[in-house]
């Protein structure tokens, strides 16, 4: 496929409209791209992505204060170090694990049955619109302890929070909607904070209230950006990992024929998925000091962004990283969910997303409910595939047909 030498840029609709086919070009001769309009730098290959991701002391999480901090309202774990980090990190990880996941299992099986239901007589259903978005929404509310018949004004305010976070480029009007439903969303937490901490009960904000850090209780400031936090990990990426799970198996039939036969390589699937479309395209850093990449200078101050999309297509750490294979020996199921991931689409390091098993329980639980439910599944005659984001990437919809439940 041709590509069009210059001039680049990945703020350019052409890149936005399929950032794969950049892919290589960017490795193999823009390995360090400079955005001059807004002043950053990008990186592609996937030993360099690392090396930002894992080195704290040189690549710091600064750039946050400017890129979510206002929409948070208060600091993020990501932009946390040393012992508060450890402290604060621990009790959203439990949260997502060992008994209490086993617990979300049931809220996540009881949530997609429900969602589920109403297109199963009818042999189709949007996997994003009618499923993914409300199913990924419901289930964080359920275990931050929220109302689910609250989700849509949730995921309404949340959308543009999100937007804040995931946008390189806003104009006045959109900057301005993105803070109004940031400051709707704090003000919607606040009282519920408040009731949390006089009655706890066993959901994530309660735990967020009762936690301290050096003899003091966690501030409604410091609890709310938790709370953002969580919704924000925990919600965007799993509705567009499932969809984009479900393409690649229906693009690839005799893959999909195999883990419905073996639902044990379902998490290889998963994993693939993760690796060949993640979800979440770039992260950002700040370089403390110069640094040098493939023989360019990064000046100190500068915004690095990581792009997650092309490192975990780069041959140097993939063989044949542009094909979807669920048996590919260069990935690494048991691993591919932990820290030591060899893909980077949770991150990596010491600001690894926290919610990474919650993520795999979500998606894992509700593919292996969908997979004997849609049988004969196919995309709806006449539906054409769209994906959008720069920032974060997924289908805008995926209308499939499948043999009616009766």
């Amino acid at each position: 496929m041709h590509v069009p030498r210059t001039p680049f840029s990945v703020l350019s609709e052409d890149f936005a409209a399929s950032p794969y086919r950049y892919f290589a070009q960017l490795r193999e001769e823009l390995p360090v791209h400079y955005e001059p309009g807004i002043d950053s730098y990008f990186l592609s290959r996937h030993e360099d992505v690392k090396r930002v991701l894992t080195d704290h002391d040189a690549f710091t999480t600064e750039t946050f204060q400017v890129r979510a901090e206002p929409v948070m309202r208060g600091p993020v774990l990501a932009q946390m170090g040393g012992a508060e980090h450890t402290a604060k990190r621990a009790v959203v990880v439990r949260s997502f694990t060992g008994r209490a996941l086993e617990r979300q299992v049931h809220a996540i099986r009881a949530n997609a049955a429900e969602l589920m239901a109403p297109f199963l007589p009818a042999g189709r259903m949007d996997l994003v619109n009618d499923f993914g978005k409300p199913f990924a929404v419901q289930v964080t509310l359920d275990v931050l302890g929220l109302e689910r018949k609250d989700w849509p004004q949730v995921a309404a305010w949340y959308s543009g929070v999100t937007e804040f976070i995931t946008s390189l480029t806003l104009t006045p009007e959109r900057r301005r909607h993105c803070l109004d439903c940031a400051e709707q969303l704090e003000a919607y937490l606040a009282p519920i904070i408040e009731e949390r901490r006089r009655r706890p009960g066993e959901d994530l904000i309660s735990a967020l209230c009762g936690t301290e850090f050096g003899g003091v209780a966690m501030s409604n400031r410091d609890v709310t950006a938790l709370v953002i936090n969580v919704l924000l990990a925990s919600a965007e990426p799993a509705d567009k990992t499932l969809a984009l799970l479900f393409k690649h198996l229906i693009d690839h039939p005799e893959q999909l024929a195999q883990v419905r036969r073996d639902p044990q390589l379902l998490g290889a699937a998963i994993a693939e998925t993760l690796r060949c479309t993640p979800p979440v395209q770039l992260i950002p850093r700040q370089a403390e000091h110069d640094a040098v990449f493939a023989g360019t200078v990064v000046p100190a101050g500068s915004t690095v962004f990581c792009m997650i999309g092309a490192a975990n297509r780069d041959p140097g750490a993939f063989t044949d990283p542009d094909t979807f294979d669920i048996h590919r020996a260069d990935l690494g199921t048991a691993r591919s969910f932990t820290a030591a991931a060899e893909h980077l689409s949770f991150g990596s390091g010491l600001h690894q997303c926290v919610g990474t098993a919650f993520a795999r329980a979500e998606i894992e639980t509700v593919a292996a409910m969908l997979l004997p439910l849609l049988d004969e599944v196919r995309y709806s005659p006449g539906f054409r595939y769209r994906e959008a984001g720069l920032y974060t990437r997924g289908p805008l919809s995926l209308s499939l047909d499948f043999t009616p439940v009766r």
